[in-house]
């Protein structure tokens, strides 16, 4: 019938607003011609660990040639990226993929006009989009293929709290919060915990998105402990961090102090050295200076000098020591009454 219905239409005056309308008339007119899927319009959520059910149902004429296949692609990934969970063919179901063991149909077989798909023990790497997709050959085409969007729901994990920039008073610094997990995102909040005052609210801004905290114009009464608590509709988590604020003028006074320290230091050392080299030069004893200078009692060139005499108790004469002149002089002799 659905050919002869095709050639009769092919001969129709070439009227392109007349054909449409006749073959949608024999669309919605002849039963069993048509494949109808239907899924839920909103996303589904589902906590981790919990069973998720993706509804989908369908309207045709099911025969030997009826197919029905749940495929799966990572959010953020084309359409075009999906793969299959399970499918259903020839009167057998057949699950496939890392989904395998988790995946079934709530009806089974899916002759009734109902695909749901359930997903068991479900998990964060579960999230993304879901296609039904029922083919009957030869019915028509109209809405073959259903979307489903999965989100699986996951309590934020323990956040980890880090401190950036200098934090010396009248400075700025900025503290940062982050959860690895958690579905949806969660929001964070930062709070000044402890009995000392907190600071003013001008000087904190906080982004409850990104997590960080921004303390500016720093006192000494901005240290204390900061509590940043991450949360979402499937609970809480938080840390903390210990903020320590140092006067800059205190530090000057201190930094001089040191210096001066360490300059008397110095000081000390040097004069110690210097002490010592003296001591140790005042100890060595005088070298004597055994070169070309003038004595005293030298004689000049050509004058003959008498020696000093020298007392023989024994001979009891004088004797005269030779000059050191380059003149050839003799040895005498007197004889002197003692």
């Amino acid at each position: 019938m659905a050919g002869q219905l095709e050639v009769e239409v092919t001969r129709l005056p070439a009227r392109p607003f007349l054909y449409r309308a006749l073959l949608g008339f024999v669309c919605l007119s002849a039963p069993g011609l048509a494949v109808e899927v239907k899924v839920p319009a909103e996303p589904l959520s589902t906590p981790v660990g919990q069973t998720a059910e993706l509804s989908c149902s369908y309207s045709t004429s099911v025969g030997v040639n009826f197919a029905l296949e749940w495929s799966f692609v990572q959010a953020g990934k084309p359409i075009s990226a999906a793969h299959p969970i399970l499918y259903f063919t020839n009167g057998h179901l057949y699950p496939t993929g890392s989904k395998a063991e988790r995946a079934s149909l709530l009806q089974n077989p899916p002759t009734g006009g109902v695909a749901t798909l359930r997903l068991t023990d479900v998990r964060p790497s579960d999230t993304g989009t879901y296609l039904c997709h029922v083919n009957n050959p030869p019915d028509f085409y109209t809405n073959g293929l259903g979307l489903i969007n999965l989100t699986v729901l996951v309590p934020p994990s323990s956040p980890l709290c880090t401190q950036s920039g200098p934090t010396f008073v009248g400075g700025s610094t900025m503290l940062r919060c982050s959860s690895s997990e958690g579905a949806p995102k969660p929001v964070y909040n930062w709070v000044h915990v402890g009995s000392s005052p907190p600071p003013s609210p001008g000087s904190m801004v906080q982004d409850e998105v990104s997590g960080q905290l921004i303390l500016s114009n720093l006192s000494l009464t901005s240290a204390g402990t900061y509590r940043c608590v991450a949360t979402n509709q499937m609970g809480s988590a938080s840390c903390e961090l210990t903020l320590s604020v140092t006067d800059s003028s205190k530090g000057r006074v201190a930094g001089t102090l040191i210096g001066v320290l360490l300059g008397v230091l110095l000081l000390s050392v040097a004069a110690f050295c210097l002490i010592r080299f003296q001591k140790e030069r005042k100890k060595k004893p005088k070298e004597s200076y055994v070169g070309s200078e003038l004595r005293e009692d030298a004689m000049a060139p050509g004058i003959f000098e008498q020696s000093s005499m020298k007392v023989d108790s024994s001979k009891g004469l004088l004797e005269r020591s030779p000059s050191t002149s380059t003149m050839t002089t003799t040895k005498s002799k007197l004889p002197m009454v003692v």
